[in-house]
């Protein structure tokens, strides 16, 4: 049965050989092969619970499972990460497939031919689609500086204006223009009807939640798991450990040269006593006139749980994007010029740190997704940590 993780009270270890910062996908990964390799771990994090962002709960109402940080979807195209995961759990072969609202009619994302012809009320093969989107392109800057740049050059201001512009100003709190052209390159378009919005071999959930696979990879009594305890705050933490740090770099630093830029998100959790309420587990809202994002409906997420996903009581949950001050949950790195510098600032420090490894979403000031943080995580600690375990620095 699913569950929800609850950190085991047993016997503590009496001594260690690393301390990791941060009980997130990163830090897992590293505690986890540290204990593998023979080394005793304490691992704290200043929440009340393990797995970071991509935490969830079973709800004790309904029974869905809620992703308390927004939707997390594993899905990857590295075997090395497939074959990983599956150590610590079974996964299903959900495909997951988003759909968004543009007044008032619903269309399949990414864009793919049924968006087009949709868009444009049409019928067109793909190569009369592909022709129609160049005739769109022509005259766009092809050596694109931001993303409103990229995103015309790649599919024409048309299709750019409908579903990317506004969806992308809620969501980054920033315009297009000033967000790095990179960003837009994780969006595809597709002329067929592919729908799945991943197209990586390797998808699904844990069976038995996220959760589930975090306990998993730190049930090695080796691995000491202290919560909702402050790096920064806690003066009884042996600061003389070889590190693996995963918090904000900026934090660590005392923010010496300022605050980096986040991006955060609220929630409004509504519940239905419906079957489904939208019919898809993810509704983007391209249109400025709503003010949310998205709207996630949990249980679509694992349709083979057959009993909650047929019931009569459902929970959504609105997104709403907004920047992250220093007391808000830190989502998404803006990336703008001002942060490039700031961060350069940091890793220049971060070379003084002898005994100290940085390391995932927010300790580099990266956007990772679950598989990147893990192969980020396995490279790391076969690269740095390890070296620096066996050199007893």
């Amino acid at each position: 049965m699913p569950y929800n993780f609850e950190v085991e009270k047993g016997e503590k270890v009496k001594k260690y050989d690393l301390l990791v910062v941060g009980a997130g996908l990163f830090g897992l990964t590293i505690s986890q092969r540290a204990a593998e390799e023979g080394y005793s771990t304490l691992v704290i994090d200043k929440r009340s619970h393990i797995g970071g962002n991509a935490y969830s709960y079973f709800d004790r109402e309904t029974g869905i499972e809620i992703h308390k940080y927004g939707a997390h979807l594993f899905h990857t195209k590295n075997e090395k990460v497939w074959k990983y995961v599956n150590r610590f759990s079974s996964f299903t072969n959900y495909r997951h497939h988003v759909f968004t609202l543009h007044e008032g009619r619903i269309y399949p994302m990414p864009i793919n031919l049924g968006t087009i012809n949709q868009y444009y009320s049409a019928a067109m093969s793909p190569k009369e689609a592909e022709k129609l989107v160049e005739s769109k392109t022509e005259g766009a800057a092809k050596d694109a500086k931001n993303l409103e740049e990229r995103a015309i050059a790649l599919i024409g201001r048309d299709l750019y204006e409908a579903f990317i512009r506004d969806y992308t100003c809620k969501q980054w709190q920033t315009d297009p223009r000033d967000l790095p052209a990179s960003i837009f390159t994780r969006l595809p378009i597709r002329f067929n009807y592919e729908s799945s919005y991943f197209s990586d071999p390797y998808q699904g959930q844990p069976k038995e939640g996220f959760c589930s696979l975090f306990g998993a990879m730190i049930k090695d009594p080796k691995i000491e798991v202290r919560l909702e305890c402050d790096y920064f705050e806690d003066p009884s933490l042996p600061k003389d450990l070889p590190t693996v740090y995963t918090g904000p770099i900026d934090r660590y630093f005392g923010y010496r040269y300022g605050v980096l830029g986040w991006r955060t998100i609220d929630f409004k959790e509504k519940r239905y006593d419906l079957r489904s309420f939208q019919g898809c587990s993810v509704l983007n809202k391209s249109d400025m006139t709503d003010p949310s994002t998205r709207s996630i409906e949990f249980k679509a997420f694992n349709p083979e749980r057959k009993e909650v996903f047929e019931s009569e009581k459902t929970v959504v949950w609105d997104e709403y994007s907004r920047f992250a001050g220093k007391e808000d949950e830190p989502y998404y790195p803006i990336g703008t010029q001002k942060d490039k510098e700031i961060l350069s600032n940091y890793e220049a420090l971060e070379k003084g740190e002898k005994n100290v490894i940085f390391g995932g979403r927010l300790g580099e000031y990266a956007y990772y997704n679950m598989d990147q943080t893990i192969a980020s995580a396995l490279d790391t600690f076969e690269n740095k940590v390890l070296c620096m375990l066996r050199s007893g620095k």
